[in-house]
């Protein structure tokens, strides 16, 4: 399998984290039917937790940011799992949780940082369905949780 996405993602200076280890009872990962569900990706950068509270002690801008993160460790997560990133046909849905007060409202805002990246890394296949929702609180004191359902090409 040719690894174009990854070679775009390298030629324009983004670098995929290594794919989190599961932190309890589940897989990072199920292929059914064509299509590979990526269980909730925790916003992280460099191994290090991006903790925090949007609408508390958290920006819009650092919000999407987590979210960004997230959606690389979703990338990584599909790389493994599926060997290359090119087998992705489309992204199909994403659920994006945010860790944020019961007043905030800008929950899609944040989701935008996911769903941009998802853009980039797979152009007019990374456009997708979507859920973003406030939570009252994430694993890990998290800022943003992410969890993806992936088509792949037929092998």
């Amino acid at each position: 399998m040719t690894n174009h996405i990854e070679k775009a993602l390298t030629a324009k200076g983004i670098n995929l984290p290594t794919p989190a280890a599961p932190v309890a009872s589940y897989v990072p990962a199920v292929e059914v039917n064509g299509l590979i569900h990526i269980s909730g990706q925790v916003s992280m950068n460099d191994g290090q937790l991006i903790t925090g509270r949007l609408g508390d002690n958290m920006s819009l801008e650092e919000g999407q940011q987590a979210a960004k993160a997230c959606a690389l460790m979703v990338a990584a997560q599909i790389m493994k799992a599926a060997g290359s990133l090119d087998r992705v046909d489309r992204i199909v849905k994403l659920g994006v949780f945010v860790n944020s007060t019961a007043d905030y409202t800008d929950h899609p805002k944040v989701a935008n940082g996911c769903s941009d990246m998802m853009e980039v890394i797979f152009g007019a296949a990374g456009q997708h369905a979507r859920s973003a929702v406030g939570v009252a609180s994430l694993p890990l004191g998290v800022a943003v949780e992410v969890d993806a359902i992936i088509a792949l090409k037929p092998e």
